[in-house]
């Protein structure tokens, strides 16, 4: 299985325009996180995503914010070839080791969003899971997420709303890191939604995802 290095620099406190300031967790925070032997959001696939990968045509599948491969792994036991992005190299070295257990192979780059480049028209699958980013970078994101699919990909996404910030069931403090409905048809415009909903739902992932959650969720294509 590979692994490539590319740029893992640390998210800085950062000021949103409008907002409060705030710390987004950066690569040796979830270092840390990640350091134990068990899998902090468990080992199953995020339930939106098992539903909605039928979508997922055949083709390369590129997953964002990754983590420990949970999502990744999935997609690779579907016959998807499968590259993992995530600052934490912890986080992808038990991506690699949940891969091989599983008997498939995915691709693991180590590298922050904000300085990494989703390549244009390639991707028949990106896959954004609770990958909670700060304003500007989280834009920056979705547009390239957008123009990276290839005709008919499909872009899928589940985050947590500010509603969340009522409940202590996981996803993060701080509401600029929160997504909801209304931004994120600006930041993929262009596709075709499929599925495009806030809803409440019980979310149990390992220990980080405990109970009933204020969750967006996002399923759009690329027109062919």
């Amino acid at each position: 299985m590979r692994h490539e290095r590319i740029n893992s620099f640390a998210l800085p406190v950062r000021v949103a325009r409008g907002s409060s300031r705030f710390k987004a967790m950066n690569a040796a925070d979830w270092n840390e996180r990640y350091a134990a032997e068990h899998y902090f959001y468990g080992e199953a696939p995020n339930a939106f995503l098992v539903e909605k990968a039928p979508y997922i045509p055949t083709g390369p599948v590129l997953c964002l914010a990754e983590g420990e491969g949970r999502n990744a792994v999935h997609l690779a036991t579907l016959g998807h070839r499968v590259t993992a992005v995530d600052q934490s190299e912890a986080g992808l070295a038990k991506a690699r080791r949940l891969a091989a257990a599983r008997g498939v192979e995915v691709k693991t780059v180590v590298a922050d969003l904000e300085d990494f480049a989703i390549e244009s028209g390639i991707w028949a699958g990106i896959v954004a899971v609770f990958a909670h980013l700060p304003p500007a970078t989280r834009r920056k994101v979705h547009a390239e997420a957008a123009r990276g699919l290839s005709p008919g990909g499909v872009f899928l996404l589940e985050a947590y709303t500010p509603a969340q910030l009522e409940r202590g069931t996981g996803g993060p403090k701080s509401p600029e890191l929160l997504m909801n409905l209304t931004d994120l048809r600006k930041e993929l415009a262009g596709l075709e939604f499929l599925v495009a909903r806030e809803i409440e739902r019980d979310v149990i992932e390992g220990d980080g995802h405990t109970g009933r959650g204020a969750v967006v969720q996002i399923l759009a294509r690329r027109h062919e």
